[in-house]
């Protein structure tokens, strides 16, 4: 209890779509036939990362939960059925996996930007976000974390009808 009284009663004072608003990831509209644009995403991938800069998250792992939003550039409007004419999200994962187990990384700011650099090395991806959550950091909380959204270097949003913020 604070000034503001039980984090119950702050809740139910609040609107409905607020009281939610930290549970669901708003997924990108980014998958658009007329532009050969497809979503390729990954759901509630739960890992175990050497991750944390405290003195208790040294030297042992810890859960965590990762979302990724990948918009990608299709190679034509049929894949053909062959895996080679799409982002593989099988490898995606692989790639995560190999990087929160190789190393210590202290901040999750730092994994997610290496998970989407991880992401680019696909040129057909454009667009990443990553969502990355400690589970069991704060003991209130179901989770804390960052989300991040990054654009490959070499893409204009302007490609996909966006806005240029090329100039900014």
């Amino acid at each position: 209890m604070n000034e503001y009284g039980s984090w119950e009663d702050v809740m139910s004072q609040s609107s409905p779509d607020n009281r939610n608003a930290g549970a669901q990831i708003m997924p990108l509209r980014i998958a658009d036939a007329a532009q050969s644009v497809r979503h390729v995403f990954i759901r509630d991938l739960l890992l175990n990362a050497h991750i944390g800069v405290h003195r208790h998250e040294k030297g042992r792992s810890q859960p965590v939960r990762i979302n990724i939003d990948l918009t990608v550039r299709e190679s034509g409007p049929d894949a053909g059925d062959d895996l080679e004419n799409v982002v593989c999200y099988e490898q995606v994962v692989d790639k995560v996996k190999e990087l929160v187990e190789s190393q210590h990384i202290n901040l999750a700011e730092t994994m997610a930007e290496r998970i989407a650099t991880r992401c680019f090395e696909d040129v057909r991806v454009l667009v990443a976000r990553v969502r990355l959550e400690k589970l069991t950091v704060i003991a209130e909380a179901a989770s804390v974390g960052v989300e991040i959204e990054r654009t490959r270097p070499d893409f204009r949003d302007t490609e996909l009808g966006g806005p240029d913020f090329s100039n900014r």
